[in-house]
């Protein structure tokens, strides 16, 4: 056999191999997808619940991997075993126990003004992970597990209308997407230092649900059926490719058979 021939069966070998991997995934980026929905979202969930086993070490590495992602501000956060699910900051008017009355009996917070927005409280509310009293917070926020599990809740609808949805009009996806969370989310930014452009404003977690919960479900309606053709156009294309790759492949292999 020459060796352009074996070079060039090689190669072919090599496309074929390739593209059958990319075939793969494309058939199945919404299993992928979904997968690292549920692992990203219910990674998070397992900090508390390692805390209240009692294996802090291995919270400590969960609650670290999320911290680059997250804020994880604790009057912000969901938590699990404890007196509430939420801790909001007295100025929210919540009709729950406030943030306040809960982190003043607990020592990380000795010294620290909890009613003044300052580094110390965010650093150290942000550290907290919670106790025997309120329980313990997940490794991601209120509105980040909103925006995650409405995705991978609203994918698996997806599963059952991914033939014919068509994806949501941009203006919609503004309107019910991106506006209820931005003037919620800077509303309440630009109420604090160094902004403080009206008096201060804490959000209800409540609102925080729905707002990430309405983010999470417009990010589906208007990307994944665009993934959707996307990858079906991949699909047609990338068949007639590698079918054309494997039978230039089968006529190689035929001339090298002895006859």
């Amino acid at each position: 056999m020459s060796k352009a021939r074996q070079h060039s069966e090689e190669d072919l070998r090599r496309i074929v191999r390739n593209n059958r991997w990319v075939l793969r995934l494309s058939r199945n980026w919404l299993a992928i997808v979904l997968g690292f929905l549920l692992v990203y979202t219910g990674l998070s969930l397992t900090a508390p619940v390692l805390m209240k086993a009692g294996y802090e070490g291995a919270a400590d590495i969960v609650y670290k991997i999320y911290g680059p992602l997250c804020h994880q501000f604790a009057f912000r956060s969901v938590f699990f075993f404890g007196d509430q699910t939420f801790y909001p900051r007295a100025v929210a008017g919540s009709d729950l126990g406030s943030f306040e009355s809960y982190a003043a009996s607990d020592p990380a917070f000795a010294g620290i003004d909890l009613s003044v927005w300052s580094a110390d409280l965010q650093l150290t509310a942000r550290a907290f992970k919670g106790n025997d009293d309120m329980g313990y917070k997940a490794a991601l926020c209120e509105r980040d597990i909103a925006i995650y599990g409405t995705m991978f809740l609203v994918g698996l609808l997806f599963i059952r209308v991914r033939r014919w949805l068509r994806p949501a009009p941009l203006w919609l996806y503004l309107i019910l997407g991106l506006m209820p969370m931005g003037l919620d989310g800077f509303s309440q930014l630009f109420s604090y230092p160094p902004f403080e452009f009206w008096p201060v404003r804490e959000t209800l977690p409540p609102f925080r649900v729905l707002t990430g919960a309405l983010f999470g479900l417009m990010n589906v309606w208007l990307a994944f059926p665009y993934l959707e053709m996307s990858m079906n156009d991949t699909i047609e294309s990338l068949g007639a490719k590698l079918e054309a790759a494997e039978q230039r492949l089968t006529v190689l292999e035929r001339k090298r058979q002895p006859r």
